[in-house]
């Protein structure tokens, strides 16, 4: 197969950790935790275990169709444009929700340092916004090799930061092993989503390498290593040292350095976590702009509200202030995020059933397709929210005389807001 693309093995598994490797880990391990407490390490050992098939299953597709628009493309081609719509749907209403507690996550680092409780989280919150709605409303955007020098910079910190801790580690931190019940473990897998969702950019970068069919594969393999590396070094390297007080730590990776190395750490890892968050927001309120107007021209929502980027940047940035606003804990709106993350990937592996032939990859879509269900049940209620958006996408695409289509190649309509981290690989210099 033919391929225009420039995008090497290596280069595409440094993106893949970026798209996965988000801000999440910044503060997954003590929400995990507190959910769960020790028992939280075997939620992370499942999702680390979940995303070989998951991630394997959107390398295949990418592999073959090498698309731009991602799972959007496959879903439409298996089950046809309302389906695409709903995924397109659940990423831009995500996007809206996701923002308060990506920017919460750098607002407890910040807080950490300076004081001030929830008020430093929400102006925290409100700074970031300013500067990333800023950015995108003038085009400016951060560079791909940006991206990656601040993935590179959060992977160097994560281990430095195990490497100095582990010696504080204690076997007694692991009991009670579980001291909220055998149930926090699901609980804690549902929250832990937020640091897993990404692999669709798998998918969706797959038209950009010189040898899909045999560097898509290899890529993502050597990327859900890295990965599952990073994230269980940091997760149990967090139980062991922090013990049940990681439950209550708004910033436990200065703490863990704090432990390990002392000195100013707490303003080194403020700083990256705000730069981290801005990145991510960013990635997040620029492909939601076009996602919102892309789904408008192909008659996925109302060309009025977000018919243009800047229309799209508004709505997101109005829902963004209002989610922080909501009487919800940041807990709640992070699982009503990663619901609708869920139930994207529910399609997408149910679309790579009926897409794959008969093989290992179509064995492990079916396996990411079950898992990804049984998250999706484990979301408990908020999960709701995703299949009321879903719905709510195919009753108005259903309700359209003569809606517009477009060959998956040229068409947008379901593409996908980038991850925290997500690195477009046209923007790279």
């Amino acid at each position: 197969m033919t391929s225009t693309g420039t995008l090497s093995r290596a280069q595409g598994t440094a993106l893949c950790v970026g798209a996965v490797l988000g801000t999440g880990v910044i503060s997954m391990p003590a929400l995990a935790a507190g959910v769960a407490g020790p028992a939280s390490l075997l939620a992370w050992l499942a999702l680390i275990l979940l995303s070989a098939p998951l991630a394997g299953t959107f390398a295949a597709l990418g592999a073959r169709y090498p698309d731009g628009g991602g799972v959007s493309t496959y879903v439409r081609l298996a089950f046809g444009a309302r389906a695409a719509a709903a995924v397109g749907w659940c990423f831009f209403f995500a996007v809206p929700l996701g923002a308060p507690p990506a920017a919460a996550f750098a607002g407890g680092y910040v807080a950490d340092l300076l004081g001030g409780g929830r008020a430093t989280v929400l102006g925290t919150f409100f700074v970031i916004m300013g500067i990333v709605v800023t950015m995108n409303w003038f085009g400016l955007q951060i560079s791909g090799r940006a991206q990656l020098w601040l993935t590179a910079a959060l992977a160097a910190l994560l281990v430095v930061t195990v490497i100095a801790a582990l010696p504080h580690a204690r076997l007694a931190n692991l009991t009670p092993f579980a001291p909220y019940g055998w149930a926090g473990i699901g609980t804690a897998a549902a929250v832990l989503v937020w640091g897993f969702a990404g692999w669709e950019a798998v998918s969706s970068l797959s038209g950009e390498y010189r040898d899909p069919r045999r560097d898509v594969t290899r890529a993502t393999g050597a990327a859900v290593l890295i990965v599952g590396v990073l994230y269980l070094a940091v997760a149990a390297t967090s139980v062991l040292v922090l013990g049940p007080a990681i439950g209550d730590s708004p910033a436990p990776l200065a703490d863990l350095l704090a432990v390990g190395v002392g000195g100013p750490v707490r303003v080194v890892t403020a700083v990256v976590a705000v730069l981290l968050t801005i990145g991510a927001v960013n990635a997040y309120l620029a492909g939601a702009s076009r996602l919102g107007a892309a789904l408008a021209r192909d008659g996925a929502l109302p060309a009025g509200p977000v018919g243009t980027p800047r229309r799209s940047l508004l709505v997101v940035t109005a829902g963004s202030l209002v989610s922080a606003a909501l009487p919800i804990s940041f807990h709640t709106a992070m699982l009503l995020v990663t619901g609708c993350f869920t139930l994207v990937y529910v399609l997408g592996t149910a679309a790579a059933l009926k897409l794959l032939p008969p093989g290992w990859a179509r064995r492990g879509a079916g396996l990411a397709f079950v898992s990804t269900l049984g998250l999706l049940v484990l979301n408990g209620t908020p999960a709701l929210l995703s299949l009321v958006v879903a719905a709510a996408a195919v009753a108005y695409a259903s309700r359209r005389t003569s809606p517009k289509t477009s060959s998956p190649s040229s068409s947008s309509a379901g593409s996908i807001a980038p991850k925290p981290n997500t690195n477009p690989v046209e923007s790279l210099p």
